[in-house]
């Protein structure tokens, strides 16, 4: 088990104590270590247990926030129903999409981000249900920065809003917004406290909307909004573990 630093721990002991909890995650890089393939990302067997056993516990709602498409990120995930799962970076929840989809606009982006992919090895396409993400990781230096740099260019006339991540640009033509998202988990949960964790620029989406007694943890390097930061997805395990002991002693 790896050591939390104290004022994380010291952090989500208090937040434990909450009437009622909502506990989040994203899910790649998160939940789950980056993998070169993006189908073959899986939760880490502790991280999944803890969180799966906070669902169960009374007065705490857990979830998980991603990039991925909703039928995905279920999948992958390995979730029961007990753990509630929103996709498309906030934007897809289990009853649908909050907001309308271009079905002609979403084409148009997945025809020409693909003729980019062709032209430069190693970059590769993934449509989803409101977006497509343009993946890079596995591209040379230069034919990642000039796919990404003929996306931008091609998004221009595009009416899609770009979300910069690791590796990846992706267009979505709804608007998405983590941040939205948790305020309706939060509200739905009746939440007096809110404990978030991410890795990723989408992510700050979420940590800008949360309030004194929440606690945001940044996984990994970067600059954050969040209030705390953890090393790697091992140390989200060992966060939730913590907070699933410190739950159950106050429930």
């Amino acid at each position: 088990m790896s050591q939390l630093p104290l004022e994380v721990s010291a952090a989500l002991r208090a937040a434990a104590q909450a009437p009622e909890l909502l506990v989040a995650c994203d899910f790649d890089g998160t939940m789950a270590p980056i993998v070169s393939h993006p189908p073959d990302a899986r939760p880490l067997p502790a991280a999944a247990a803890a969180l799966q056993a906070l669902a169960e516990l009374p007065r705490t709602t857990a979830a998980l926030v991603s990039g991925r498409a909703l039928t995905d990120l279920a999948r992958l995930s390995g979730m029961p129903p007990t753990v509630q799962l929103v996709g498309s970076h906030g934007a897809e929840f289990n009853t649908g999409f909050i907001r309308d989809i271009d079905a002609d606009a979403l084409a148009t982006i997945k025809s020409e981000l693909t003729a980019i992919a062709a032209r430069h090895p190693g970059v590769t396409v993934e449509p989803k249900l409101a977006s497509v993400a343009l993946h890079v990781r596995n591209a040379t230096p230069e034919d990642g920065a000039a796919a990404l740099a003929a996306a931008e260019a091609a998004a221009k006339f595009w009416d899609a809003e770009a979300t910069a991540g690791k590796a990846v640009l992706e267009f979505a033509v709804i608007t998405t917004d983590k941040g939205e998202a948790l305020d309706i988990l939060r509200e739905r949960a009746g939440a007096t406290a809110v404990i978030y964790f991410g890795d990723d620029v989408t992510d700050e989406k979420a940590f800008r909307r949360l309030r004194d007694g929440d606690v945001g943890i940044k996984v990994g390097p970067g600059d954050t909004l969040a209030g705390y930061r953890i090393d790697a997805p091992t140390d989200v395990s060992t966060s939730l573990e913590l907070l699933l002991a410190e739950r159950r002693s106050a429930s």
